[in-house]
């Protein structure tokens, strides 16, 4: 087997990893976000917002990443193309702008994760403590992701204008044209 489809399987894999781990990450710090909002124990609270941000440092945000810069390379390496189909696209998009999100709302889990850690919270006190921002943006990043798989698997049809003329321009080129004489038959 050459190299050229073994980079390509190589690529094909980081990025379902890197996509499956990411959608896996968000699961778990969905379930994070609820202990942060219900658990009647201050000491369950606190840990729950500071995991949160070292999930979000360590797992969430490279995971993100990887998924991007894995999916921008297997659509550069692949027939799919990065502006030729609409599902790839949006697949982009939603990568794109779940990513940035992520990074910016870090500083809100920093806060978060730092008043969770710098004193003691009394049980009537965690009102004080608790938010459902964590809630709230790892419930939408888990439908987004999600999106984005069903979008891998189903691929819709449908190519972007960029993506029909890149079909016609490979279409009219490897197309004799229709005024050239007929190929001679062999005998």
């Amino acid at each position: 087997m050459s190299s050229q489809p073994r980079l390509r399987k190589f690529a094909l894999t980081a990025h379902v990893v890197s996509s499956v781990g990411w959608l896996g990450a968000v699961v778990v710090f969905l379930a994070l976000s609820v202990v942060g909002l219900t658990a009647q124990d201050p000491a369950v609270v606190r840990a729950a917002y500071v995991a949160m941000e070292s999930i979000g440092w360590l797992v969430l945000v490279p995971l993100s990443v990887a998924s991007l810069l894995s999916g921008l390379v297997q659509s550069l390496g692949t027939k799919w193309g990065l502006f030729v189909h609409y599902w790839v696209v949006m697949k982009l998009a939603i990568t794109v702008v779940a990513t940035i999100v992520l990074l910016l709302y870090m500083q809100t889990l920093e806060h978060l994760a730092g008043v969770a850690a710098q004193s003691p919270v009394a049980a009537g006190d965690l009102d004080g403590l608790r938010s459902a921002s964590p809630l709230l943006h790892s419930g939408v990043a888990l439908l987004l992701l999600l999106v984005a798989a069903t979008l891998s698997v189903f691929k819709p049809s449908g190519m972007t204008r960029y993506g029909q003329r890149k079909q016609h321009a490979r279409r009219a080129t490897s197309s004799p044209p229709s005024n050239a004489p007929a190929p001679a038959d062999s005998v």
